[in-house]
């Protein structure tokens, strides 16, 4: 039985849309007639960094919209959402692969988000030299271009690097909350390191190139986003306990349910991460999250059954069990929480949908998203 007051699928996205563009008006404005690059715009990331910004264009009135282009290799597919795009004014959508050389001449760029890349845990174990690539070369190819569009006298306004809280590693007690000074603990040779390395190195990339060469580059360090666009198949937590409660199986965890976490819900997240393009300081980081709450895996899980107990008449129980992946604990660190001190003293970032509601939308969505039921 579901609830009798159920957003539908588009109230929820109009809903989340909204407090996106009413977020980042002046930022929008700054970018408005002007082009946007997204890399791995059919991502979890994608999916509201490109919503976001055709919303933009279709409800603000202006007469110069932001003219959006999404690359993507498409390795995992191409997802509906973004099919059903096809053809929306201002929009281009093109298959290509970042590892690859770029055209010495393309169209000019005003704006580059660099998306793209593996950023699941068991994704990135499976495909390591992919996910340095993408992090490394990809990158490299994206600021190199940057650099031959300035010398033709074309700079670009802003670079936003997609870095990584997993920088950081497994931090001390006391750089908890954790802020961008904070210099890591980080094994380089772990399961995990082809990720966190290949951040670390990509962040350094960045400020080479602002320093040599002018380049606006901005990095922003993700903390545990979730929320619509991120596949119920993509296996990270919030996203395997919304795939059992869906399914109406129990939520079945690996571990002893005490490592902890703070989630950031994806439009309080695109939101933060636009104004560290558009406004935030050349070569520096953004830690992107929210301080609070700091919650146990264990705690999420029962919050998570509560929730859907509400939304769905949710029938299943939080079972614990050895994990079968010998090594997917292995350098997994016990705490992870930001200092947002800085995003919101220089971007004035103040993410506003606390986790309860952002379990309850992410819960609705994957409910009436169709690629949420291929279990």
């Amino acid at each position: 039985m579901t609830h009798p007051h159920l957003p539908t699928l588009s109230e929820l996205l109009r809903q989340d849309l909204d407090f996106i563009c009413g977020n980042l008006t002046e930022e929008f404005d700054r970018m408005a007639g002007k082009s946007l690059l997204i890399t791995g715009g059919a991502g979890f990331l994608g999916y509201y960094l490109v919503q976001a910004a055709l919303h933009f264009n279709a409800t603000s009135g202006r007469d110069q919209p932001i003219r959006v282009t999404v690359w993507d290799s498409f390795i995992r597919g191409t997802p509906t959402w973004l099919t059903q795009l096809s053809g929306t004014p201002h929009l281009t959508l093109e298959q290509r692969d970042l590892i690859l050389l770029l055209p010495e001449r393309m169209p000019d760029l005003d704006w580059i988000i660099h998306a793209a890349g593996i950023a699941s845990p068991p994704f990135y174990r499976k495909h390591p030299l992919k996910t340095i690539d993408a992090n490394i070369n990809g990158l490299r190819n994206l600021l190199e271009y940057s650099v031959r569009q300035s010398d033709r006298g074309k700079p670009l306004e802003g670079f936003l690097f997609y870095s990584s809280s997993e920088i950081y590693g497994d931090p001390t007690a006391d750089s908890i909350p954790t802020p961008e000074t904070y210099r890591g603990l980080v094994s380089c040779t772990g399961p995990r390191a082809c990720y966190d390395e290949s951040k670390r190195f990509g962040e350094t990339l960045c400020v080479v190139f602002a320093q040599q060469h002018g380049i606006p580059t901005r990095m922003a360090r993700p903390f545990n986003n979730y929320g619509p666009g991120l596949k119920i198949t993509d296996r990270r937590v919030i996203s395997d306990f919304a795939r059992e409660v869906i399914a109406g199986h129990d939520i079945v965890m690996y571990s002893d349910g005490k490592p902890t976490r703070t989630f950031c819900y994806s439009a309080d997240a695109i939101t933060g991460y636009y104004k560290v393009l558009v406004n935030g300081h050349a070569g520096e980081p953004y830690n992107i999250g929210t301080e609070t709450p700091e919650i146990s895996m264990a705690d999420l899980a029962r919050k998570t059954i509560q929730i859907g107990r509400d939304l769905f008449n949710y029938r299943g129980r939080f079972v614990s069990r050895p994990n079968p992946e010998e090594d997917y604990l292995v350098d997994n660190p016990n705490r992870r929480c930001p200092n947002i001190d800085k995003a919101r003293s220089h971007l004035g970032y103040r993410p506003a949908i606390d986790l309860d509601e952002g379990l309850r939308r992410s819960l609705v969505w994957y409910h009436h998203n169709p690629e949420a039921a291929e279990l």
